[in-house]
């Protein structure tokens, strides 16, 4: 069992003030000695776990907060006397140096019912049972899921949260206890890999994909499922996948082709890769090879996160340095992916800030094509209104042996336009000069 809460460590506190540096020292050192006026307006905290995000809004939370009287004297905050607390509106005057003032009092019961409703129910779950093993033919076959246990420690969280409302900290490292799966491994070569617990495990979701972008979702996981990656090997997605055509099973569904979006064969296998480089970039191992997307594409927020792929040309690597040999499970359930990494996990930390994003632009006007590839007088969407933006995450890494690393992920993403595609006889067709451009999907 470990317990992810960098949240309470004095280094993410003092990160919080040079990463979010537009709130004063008593912020980041005295977060419990100045409360907020009662008619504060608070700022909009966004929860981190990995890269999920989650927002919630204070000022709509007015069970949060209640406000509860407090008295001074000199200063200094006191228990009043009885004879000063009396009903009625109408206060007898108070001796010289005594004040009498309210404020927020927060309820952390009810700040944690709101954590458990809105974070916990999206990320609590329980620690699976696997085993693992070798058929008659040598191939690893698993029986059960190997997912790590999840839970939100809502009252940490709860106070995390009066913390960085009282500071103006806009975010909240959330306090995550995850709890290794029931691993059984039964093959002896497997073991003697280093074969013996969940190392990361990658997730994204796909809700809202059409039925052939879900189907080569599956087809695409399935190929990784049991690939083992030798110790300090570097692992090729794209070696890995191998073709993408009709006869491994896929069906044509929207890719990115320069700056159309079109159906291919293997349209949603960014998906997959994505899914994939999520959890080997959050565990902390070094990434060779991982390019964004042209464009921020729904399926991958939060945006800086994807890892297109495009065989031959484009891919996603990364290098085995962890003790022992990585095995790969992966499985497909609802709107879900996951890649499961078994092996044997080291002591190097990794933390990802993120993102911030900058350079927002508007698309562009619609654009309009001729095209002989559909019948004349009729019409095709080939791209549609996206907005352009610049993103960036930072990866802290503190190795094993060796000297803590801040490692910047930039993607870039430009602005499309509502692109139509008109029919037209090929005669008819004018002059065009339309290159393709790299790809992705």
């Amino acid at each position: 069992m470990r317990e992810r809460d960098a949240g309470t460590r004095e280094y993410q506190r003092i990160r919080g003030c040079l990463f979010f540096g537009f709130f004063g020292v008593f912020g980041c050192f005295g977060i419990f000695l100045f409360p907020q006026s009662v008619a504060a307006a608070y700022p909009t905290l966004t929860y981190r776990y990995h890269h999920h995000l989650f927002v919630i809004n204070p000022n709509g939370e007015p069970a949060w907060r209640a406000h509860e009287e407090v008295w001074f004297f000199r200063g200094t905050q006191i228990r009043p006397p009885q004879r000063f607390l009396v009903d009625g509106d109408v206060i007898p005057p108070l001796p010289d140096g005594v004040e009498r003032s309210t404020r927020v009092a927060w309820n952390t019961d009810a700040i944690a019912a709101t954590i458990s409703r809105k974070i916990g129910a999206a990320l609590d779950r329980e620690a699976g049972t696997v085993t693992i093993g070798k058929d008659q033919a040598g191939k690893i076959v698993f029986e059960g899921l190997g997912l790590t246990g999840l839970q939100v420690d809502t009252r940490r969280a709860a106070a995390l949260t009066v913390a960085a409302i009282e500071a103006g900290v806009p975010d909240v490292i959330l306090p995550v206890t995850e709890i290794q799966p029931t691993l059984t491994v039964h093959d002896p070569e497997l073991a003697a890999l280093g074969i013996r617990e969940v190392v990361a495990i990658g997730d994204s979701n796909f809700a809202r994909s059409p039925a052939a972008r879900r189907h080569n979702i599956a087809v695409g996981a399935a190929r990784f499922n049991g690939h083992l990656i030798p110790q300090g090997a570097t692992f090729s997605f794209n070696e890995v996948l191998g073709p993408v055509n009709a006869a491994m099973g896929y069906k044509k569904e929207l890719v990115i082709l320069g700056e159309r979006t079109l159906p291919d064969y293997g349209g949603g296998l960014c998906q997959v890769s994505t899914t994939a480089y999520r959890g080997i970039w959050e565990y902390g191992f070094p990434i060779e090879s991982r390019k964004n997307h042209s464009f921020a594409v729904q399926y991958y927020a939060p945006q800086g996160t994807d890892a297109t792929i495009y065989p031959p040309n484009i891919d996603m690597k990364f290098v085995n340095d962890s003790p022992g040999a990585l095995l790969m499970q992966t499985h497909v359930e609802g709107d879900n992916a996951y890649f499961i990494y078994y092996g044997t996990r080291d002591t190097r930390e990794s933390e990802i800030v993120g993102p911030y994003t900058w350079n927002k632009r508007a698309p562009p006007p619609d654009k309009f094509e001729y095209t002989s590839d559909i019948e004349p007088g009729t019409t095709r969407v080939v791209g549609k209104a996206v907005p352009g933006l610049q993103a960036a995450w930072f990866r802290i890494v503190r190795p094993v042996n060796g000297q803590e690393k801040t490692e910047p992920v930039f993607s870039a993403y430009e602005a499309r336009p509502n692109f139509t595609q008109i029919g037209v006889a090929a005669l008819q067709l004018p002059s065009l000069d339309v290159p393709e451009t790299d790809a992705g999907n």
